[in-house]
């Protein structure tokens, strides 16, 4: 059993609860983890490479793909020291310190990737619904402006967070709820009046991610009537293709967010087992799909891919 955590310090450590009820298979759930994290890690890896390196990949549709890849990278880095120090090897407490800078990157990286998903909503709806301008609109610059938009949106509005736990102090249990620091999971074991933090989350969710989940419904609005004005043709069937890889990105990387949240909010009375599978799909789904999803949609990339295995091969022969 994992001991309650009760303390008042400057300095309070916190205990990851994992999942409650099966501490006695950790090492095998290690197992499976550790599988999803190493195929994560190399299926962005090498997608990022490919994209780099490959001269018929740089298009912005891949610029923001590999964008995309390094924030699923930097998600899945940030989340692993804790995931597998909990079911591993049995490490379930951390510092203040270190938990506030992992939930940080956790919720700026999940920022950015929400604002690349726009950015990547916003380069299909000028490619379908004006193919003509997408040149001249969709330039090296303007690509650098989006994703450095991303990037800026997410580090400034999620810098205060850590500065609103740091000035609090923790007395109650600090048993966290997943197997790495959450805002909203934090929060609730903060002493103190809390209103003004979790009202700035709330804002913080509903001018980032609700407002980005309207612009890409919007986007794949006008993209769905102008695909049907195309018909069946092949350009048609071609435009639905690309735009399905991106529509189930969105799914499998809002649903478990939104889902998580409500959660948090308003089921308190959610079973733990649930509580730990919603958790951990938000953070090792996206990152895990992401590259298998385009990588079996895209001919670009596979034709990338099979062309990097055969330099490799004849370089190994030589």
């Amino acid at each position: 059993m994992l001991a309650p955590n009760n303390t008042t310090d400057e300095h309070p450590a916190f205990t990851f609860i994992g999942i409650p009820g099966l501490e006695g298979l950790y090492i095998w759930i290690s197992i499976p983890f550790c599988l999803l994290y190493f195929m994560a890690l190399t299926g962005n890896s090498i997608l990022f490479f490919l994209v780099s390196t490959e001269q018929s990949l740089h298009e912005p549709q891949f610029y923001f793909l590999a964008m995309l890849a390094l924030t699923d990278l930097g998600l899945s880095l940030s989340t692993l020291p804790t995931v597998l120090g909990t079911f591993w090897i049995g490490a379930h407490q951390i510092g203040l310190d270190a938990c506030l800078a992992q939930m940080f990157f956790i919720h700026t990286l999940s920022s950015v990737e929400s604002g690349i998903l726009v950015a990547m909503a916003f380069d299909r709806l000028v490619a379908i619904c004006s193919p003509l301008s997408y040149s001249r609109i969709l330039t090296s610059r303007a690509i650098a402006c989006l994703g450095g938009t991303a990037f800026i949106r997410g580090t400034v509005l999620l810098a205060p967070l850590p500065l609103f736990l740091s000035n609090f102090s923790f007395c109650k249990d600090n048993i966290l709820s997943h197997s790495y620091c959450y805002y909203p999971d934090l929060l609730t074991l903060a002493c103190g009046d809390i209103t003004f933090s979790s009202a700035y989350g709330l804002i913080f969710v509903l001018c980032t991610f609700a407002v980005d989940a309207l612009f890409i419904i919007a986007s794949y609005l006008k993209i769905l009537t102008t695909v049907l004005k195309l018909g069946s043709s092949d350009r048609g069937l071609r435009s639905m293709q690309t735009c399905a890889c991106h529509l189930f990105t969105v799914i499998i990387f809002y649903l478990p967010l939104i889902s998580l949240a409500v959660m948090h909010r308003y089921a308190y009375g959610t079973p733990p087992l649930l509580f730990a599978t919603m958790s951990n799909a938000y953070l090792l789904l996206t990152p895990l799909l992401n590259p298998l999803v385009y990588s079996l949609k895209s001919q670009q990339i596979q034709a990338a891919l099979q062309r990097q295995l055969w330099v490799q091969r004849v370089t190994a022969g030589e």
